[in-house]
């Protein structure tokens, strides 16, 4: 009779896998937990760290300035035994004023509009000036409504909305082509670069107007729809009307066969 094979002996090896892999349950879950501490210190001290460093280099550049033209015995510097920052600063702003007050008087208009003669007689220096004095005139206007509204409208093609910002009513030749439209210029930046985008043309019924200001406005762009202003919120389905879909661009109705 042939002796029963022998069973092999139980061994206890399902054990230590168990015991192996909550070590590395706990470090995977470590290592996440650091990954949230950084990256919620990086969305707290980036921005502020960025704007003291772009504040300081923009006062440094200005001390800087006013050191060449502040005499040394009229400079504290001179005698604090440290670099007092901001004088420069401070001296540009009453530079500014200065100037201001000067312009607005009477001799001071008189030479603002002489020197601005001069300046539109030479070939390429008028056209740079002209379009830099009206820019800022433009911006800059307490009286005008240029860049200061939101808007949203239907671009490229029907369908796509993008956030634009009115520059200002069409005049010109222009708006001599098509006067019943009543077209308004829109400035439609790109993202994340808003200084960069496309100028268009678009009557005012094609127009959405918005209720955010022109700085929720930047900031949704800038961001690329990350940041989202607080006074956006979400339209009740039941109450919510439909709203009209303007066309900005007529010729993406018809494409040509």
């Amino acid at each position: 009779m042939s002796a029963a094979p022998e069973r092999p002996e139980k061994t206890d090896r399902a054990e230590p896998l168990l015991w192996s892999q909550a070590p590395r349950r706990w470090w995977r879950r470590l290592l996440a937990r650091l990954r949230n501490y950084l990256l919620a210190g990086i969305v707290v001290t980036a921005p502020v760290g960025i704007t003291f460093y772009i504040v300081w280099q923009i006062v440094d550049f200005f001390d800087e300035w006013a050191a060449a033209f502040i005499p040394a015995r009229y400079n504290p510097n001179t005698y604090l035994p440290f670099s007092l920052p901001g004088i420069g600063f401070l001296l540009m702003l009453g530079v500014l004023v200065a100037v201001g007050w000067f312009t607005a008087s009477y001799v001071g208009h008189s030479l603002m509009r002489l020197g601005e003669q001069v300046l539109r007689r030479m070939p390429v220096v008028r056209s740079i000036y002209g379009t830099l004095k009206q820019i800022f005139e433009t911006v800059l206007s307490s009286s005008s409504r240029s860049f200061r509204e939101v808007v949203l409208i239907e671009y490229p093609r029907r369908g796509i909305w993008c956030i634009a910002f009115v520059t200002g009513p069409t005049r010109g030749e222009i708006a001599g082509i098509r006067p019943e439209l009543e077209l308004v210029n829109v400035f439609l930046p790109t993202t994340p670069n808003p200084t960069s985008g496309f100028l268009l043309f678009v009557p005012r019924r094609d127009v959405i107007p918005l209720s955010m200001s022109i700085e929720d406005g930047m900031k949704l762009v800038i961001s690329g729809g990350i940041v989202v202003p607080e006074t956006m919120t979400e339209p009740d389905s039941a109450g919510a009307q439909e709203v009209p879909r303007p066309v900005v661009v007529e010729q993406f109705q018809k494409q040509p066969s």
